[in-house]
C-alpha cells in the first residue's frame, strides 16, 4: 500500500516505514504529524482517488529538522568585473511514516 501526499509545494510517494525529506514544518523532533492532504492511495485491491480519499490520512513522526548541504551560487559578467558569490542551506524536516488510513 502506498499513497502520494502532497506537503511543502511537492508531492511525495510513501509507504509505511518510510523516512523521508519535506520542506520544513513547524513540528520539535519526535512530534507526531498528520497529512491531510492525500493525493492517491493505492491499496493492493483498487486505486483511490478524488473524493474518495478525502478523508484519507497519512500519519509520521519528525525525525529530525536540519539544513541540508550547501549550495554555491555564483555570477559573474565577462568583461565587466562583477562577480558575486553566494551560498545557500536549504532547512528540511526528515519524518517516518506511521500509518496510512485511507
Amino acid at each position: 500500500m502506498y499513497a502520494v501526499i502532497a506537503t511543502g509545494g511537492k508531492q511525495y510517494k510513501v509507504a509505511e516505514g518510510d523516512i523521508i525529506r519535506v520542506e520544513k514544518l513547524n513540528a520539535e523532533d519526535g512530534a507526531k504529524v498528520t497529512f491531510d492532504t492525500v493525493v492517491l492511495v493505492n491499496n493492493d485491491k483498487d486505486v483511490l482517488v478524488g473524493d474518495k480519499v478525502a478523508s484519507s490520512k497519512v500519519e509520521a513522526t519528525v525525525l529530525k529538522t536540519a539544513k541540508a548541504k550547501k549550495v554555491t551560487v555564483y555570477k559573474y559578467k565577462p568583461k565587466k568585473g562583477f562577480h558575486k558569490k553566494n551560498g545557500h542551506r536549504q532547512p528540511f524536516t526528515e519524518v517516518k511514516i506511521e500509518a496510512i488510513k485511507a
